[in-house]
């Protein structure tokens, strides 16, 4: 039995679909589902329990699992509570880490790009303790999943208080199908599909750099089906443990990304550039760009897809479908 915390959520249902296409339905789904439409990430998957974050600790009790795939966060990179963003973020990973330390359970979790700010020290994967301390994040959701790598890390270093197989995933820009509970942290993609359709322009934020041209500022984007491949190979890979990078090895620009949309929907790319907002320009990234030499080195061989073929891939699969979930 595998339990997926943040299962409903977008990563996690993908992870959840792709071990039901595996012939998995001993999973357990842990997560808030709230008043929205955020079930239908799940209504087309086989569960063998849905428990909410309110019973997750007397769940678990005498509890015997096969990994924890913890996903579940408070991901808004605009949130603002820290109490609620440590909570959810930190303490409750740390609770989950001692607990698969205590029953010698595989833990799998999600860590972020954001961890890496502005990019000043690179983005190598370096799980170093001293190579974590130089990171500074930009916003408190960096900073909450900083702060549980940090403890990963301390305790990789004096080999104790850890599962036998751990894995922190510093996910960069991850899009594709069931992302549509997330609103305004929707991708790009999603966010403006419609427009696109209708043969509205879209708006990019100008460039406030001089050697940066308006739209050329840079992500790595990675399609969810290929950062689900990577949760998939490390439960099939029980001697791998690490921090590592979950990104293409290939930053893109927005522009590419938009001109994807259009060329997907069989259109000619139209684009306004917009001045960015004064409140975010000190801590915007210009580019973002994962080092995946670690996860190479640990033996992952999967393809990651450019991102025209999987913008292509998401609007004629997903998107432009009368049902867009996966």
């Amino acid at each position: 039995m595998l339990l997926v915390t943040g299962g409903a959520g977008f990563i996690g249902s993908n992870v959840v679909a792709s071990l039901n296409e595996a012939g998995r339905s001993d999973i357990v789904v842990n997560d808030h589902f709230g008043s929205d439409e955020k079930w239908r990430n799940l209504s087309k998957r086989r569960l063998a329990n849905v428990v909410p974050p309110s019973e997750l600790a007397s769940w678990l009790n005498n509890r015997k699992l096969d990994a924890v795939i913890h996903l579940g966060a408070i991901s808004d990179t605009t949130a603002t509570n820290a109490d609620l963003v440590l909570e959810n973020n930190f303490r409750l990973s740390v609770r989950l880490l001692d607990w698969c330390a205590a029953t010698r359970t595989p833990f799998i979790y999600a860590s972020s790009a954001a961890t890496y700010g502005a990019g000043e020290q690179g983005f190598s994967d370096d799980e170093s303790p001293a190579a974590l301390d130089r990171l500074r994040p930009l916003n408190l959701y960096g900073w909450s999943k900083h702060l549980f790598d940090r403890v990963v890390a301390d305790r990789a270093a004096n080999r104790s208080g850890l599962p036998p197989q751990w894995a922190g995933l510093k996910f960069f820009n991850v899009f594709g199908p069931n992302e549509y509970h997330k609103g305004e942290m929707m991708s790009l993609v999603a966010k403006r599909f419609e427009d696109a359709k209708s043969g509205k322009p879209i708006r990019l934020f100008k460039s406030h750099r001089d050697n940066v041209a308006d739209g050329e500022q840079q992500r790595d984007f990675i399609y969810v089906d290929d950062a689900v491949a990577v949760v998939r190979w490390l439960l099939e890979t029980p001697l791998v443990s690490g921090i590592f990078n979950v990104g293409t090895g290939q930053a893109r620009s927005f522009r590419d990304l938009v001109a994807a949309l259009f060329r997907a929907l069989g259109r000619d790319p139209e684009i306004e550039y917009v001045a960015m907002p004064e409140v975010i320009r000190d801590r915007y990234q210009y580019f973002t760009q994962a080092s995946i030499d670690k996860l190479r080195r640990a033996g992952y061989d999967g393809r990651f897809t450019p991102i025209e073929e999987a913008v292509s891939s998401y609007v004629h699969r997903h998107l432009g479908q009368p049902d867009r979930y996966r």
